[in-house]
């Protein structure tokens, strides 16, 4: 595809979703990742609807695909799902033995992906109520379980909870770095994998730079030096579009886990 502007007005892909008429900014140049947002159609008023409020869009049906997917390409999923698959097949894996915690579920678009794949039990995690009801209203047969829990603050009950699902597998797509889901909460799921389980996330490519101030680049870099981390793939590839066209940069990383993250090693 090239990096021209992408035209809000193309058509959508075919589907059963309810389309919405989505604006993008007249002036895409001044406006950054962090900052992006698009004007929609509501109730026959244009509404500015900032693409980090996923409260919002999560609660307009068929809006965070229309936007994300079909309009500005988001390609994640897809890349993180087929990444792991490779390595589970490499070492003669069964994908149905995973039982995975996606953290930063959103309205399930990566579990999706994952049950193409064949994971055997598959528990959601995210902060937002927004989330859940999205995914529950729009895949309701994807996750075994769907919590809404915030992870740099997990109760005695929540994490009793939590361990009884046994995870051995850690999946984060495309939400980590913006604060969103910073460096503790992370550690907080990444610590309730077993060792020598699976770990496959993505971030933009910035965050694992030298530049980094995310927390993740030192983080991750650490976890791979004290051997905590096992990275056995990492493909640097096309998230998605931003509004102006150009093409967003981030890093799939597909690695074992050999121990867990111990709190002194957070930025």
């Amino acid at each position: 595809m090239s990096d021209r502007r992408p035209s809000p007005e193309k058509a959508a892909k075919e589907t059963n979703r309810t389309q919405h008429d989505i604006r993008l900014p007249q002036h895409p140049e001044q406006v950054d990742q962090d900052s992006e947002y698009c004007s929609v159609l509501l109730d026959g008023t244009w509404q500015d609807i900032r693409f980090h409020d996923y409260g919002r869009i999560f609660a307009i049906p068929g809006l965070y695909e229309q936007l994300f997917h079909d309009i500005l390409d988001c390609r994640s999923p897809d890349v993180v799902a087929k990444l792991l698959k490779e390595e589970l097949q490499r070492d003669n894996v069964s994908a149905a033995s995973l039982r995975v915690l996606d953290l930063g579920a959103g309205n399930g678009l990566v579990g999706e992906q994952l049950r193409t794949v064949g994971v055997g039990h598959l528990a959601g995690i995210d902060i937002l109520p927004q989330a859940r009801d999205a995914a529950l209203r729009d895949r309701p047969e994807v996750y075994d379980a769907y919590h809404v829990l915030d992870m740099t603050t997990l109760s005695e009950a929540d994490s009793l909870l939590l361990e009884r699902h046994s995870f051995n597998t850690l999946t984060c797509v495309a939400a980590l770095g913006y604060g969103d889901i910073p460096p503790s909460a992370f550690r907080a799921a990444y610590n309730l994998v077993s060792d020598g389980g699976w770990v496959a996330f993505t971030i933009k490519d910035r965050f694992l730079s030298d530049s980094d101030t995310s927390g993740f680049a030192t983080l991750i870099d650490s976890c791979r030096r004290a051997g905590l981390l096992n990275v056995r793939a990492r493909e640097r590839y096309r998230h998605r579009l931003d509004i102006s066209g150009r093409p967003l940069h981030y890093f799939a990383v597909v690695g074992t886990k050999q121990g867990d993250i111990p709190a002194d090693m957070l930025p």
